[in-house]
């Protein structure tokens, strides 16, 4: 998976700076952030209404979805699948750090 992840972002990169090339990529990324973030969190619900659901080819497309937004967000703000990778090992270096349960959304 590592492989088609990085010739993913490093399409999603070309498309970017690409002229006009027709592509969903670089449409996202000429509408901005926004746009952008709009549809990570439509893909984060999908993949949460299809967990619930027994569809496990569902679940697989909604992920590769939200997976796909996600790289396109990461190329958006500048961020390479490198730092995420260090930031990963760094948390896998850590041990005893549950910090507790999180707050109850609805108190917040």
């Amino acid at each position: 998976m590592e492989k088609i992840i990085k010739e993913l972002y490093e399409t999603i990169i070309n498309r970017k700076e690409a002229e006009n090339d027709g592509s969903y990529t670089k449409y996202l990324l000429d509408k901005g952030t926004n746009k952008i973030l709009k549809k990570v969190g439509e893909e984060c619900t999908e993949v949460i209404i299809s967990c619930k659901e027994d569809n496990k080819e569902e679940q697989i497309n909604e992920f590769a979805d939200l997976i796909y937004h996600i790289l396109v967000l990461m190329v958006d703000r500048n961020i390479s699948i490198k730092e995420i990778e260090e930031e990963l090992i760094k948390r896998s270096k850590k041990i005893n750090n549950f910090k507790g349960e999180r707050k109850n959304i609805e108190k917040l």
